[in-house]
């Protein structure tokens, strides 16, 4: 074996193993303080790239899942007050049946009347109140509005304007429908039982609409679950095995060193020959 001054194989070599080791150990302690085996491009380009997918997938489904509960909360608003208008139309019936009987008093029909118009005013107060968002579903000044339904915006549920403003399609008891007759009675009997079947048709389909949101969103939120897991499967570090990998490089970068200052003293031997 040569001994050297110029050139320390022995070192070299220990050298390079002891970077190698410190290298190993860097990766490990980045591992542990991130909790991340693939922290970037460089620990892995492939599977970084996946893993960067898959976040925008869960971003994205955040976002549909923001607009399924804001076209929801605008729906349940909605049926809210189409209940509401529901009940009051129940007791618009039971005042415009009440007179159509020929003995009542003038007294008692002008009372009932009143009591009449002061229900049926309060169903336009009930529709121009019921907005969510600055958006009414219930007046007829939206035609429907639209919730996202998956992350590349391909799908939307779709949710139809109900109109149950006074004197519309599903509403027919007008603004000036009384009961101050037995006839007007008797044609506001008519209009209050109609109006009350098709406003129960309109709540049936909002209710319909409002489950079917509530599905969805329900459905992305274990979807956004799943991939959220599948990205840890992919990028997350094994602590309990990091942690042990991290004790046995400690120990195996000391020895290392110890390894590379015994190397560094094999050119002393040479001054041993001149003495």
């Amino acid at each position: 074996m040569t001994i050297s001054v110029n050139t320390n194989s022995s070192a070299l070599v220990a050298l390079q193993n002891l970077n190698a080791t410190n290298g190993q150990l860097s990766r490990v302690q980045n591992r542990i303080s991130t909790g991340l085996k693939v922290a970037n491009a460089k620990d892995n380009g492939g599977v970084f790239a996946i893993a960067q997918k898959l976040r925008a997938d869960v971003r994205s489904l955040d976002v549909v899942d923001q607009s399924l509960s804001r076209v929801k909360s605008l729906v349940d608003v909605s049926a809210a007050a189409g209940q509401a208008i529901s009940d009051l139309l129940i007791d618009l019936k039971e005042k415009a049946l009440a007179a159509t009987d020929t003995s009542l008093d003038s007294t008692s029909r002008t009372a009932l009347n009143e009591d009449f118009k002061a229900l049926r005013d309060q169903i336009k107060t009930i529709v121009d109140n019921a907005s969510f968002n600055g958006t009414n579903l219930i007046n007829n000044s939206t035609a429907s509005v639209s919730a996202l339904a998956n992350a590349d915006g391909s799908k939307v549920i779709t949710v139809l304007d109900e109109a149950l403003q006074l004197g519309g399609s599903i509403v027919t008891v007008a603004t000036t429908t009384e009961v101050s007759t037995i006839t007007k009675a008797k044609a506001a009997l008519t209009l209050v039982g109609a109006s009350s079947t098709n406003v129960n048709s309109a709540l049936a389909r909002l209710g319909t609409k409002s489950r079917a949101l509530e599905i969805q969103s329900k459905f992305l939120s274990k979807l956004s679950d799943a991939v959220t897991a599948s990205i840890g499967n992919l990028v997350d570090a094994d602590l309990a095995k990091e942690s042990a990998n991290l004790q046995a490089l400690q120990v195996k970068q000391q020895l290392g060193v110890q390894a590379l200052s015994i190397a560094n003293q094999a050119p002393q031997t040479i001054l041993s020959f001149f003495q």
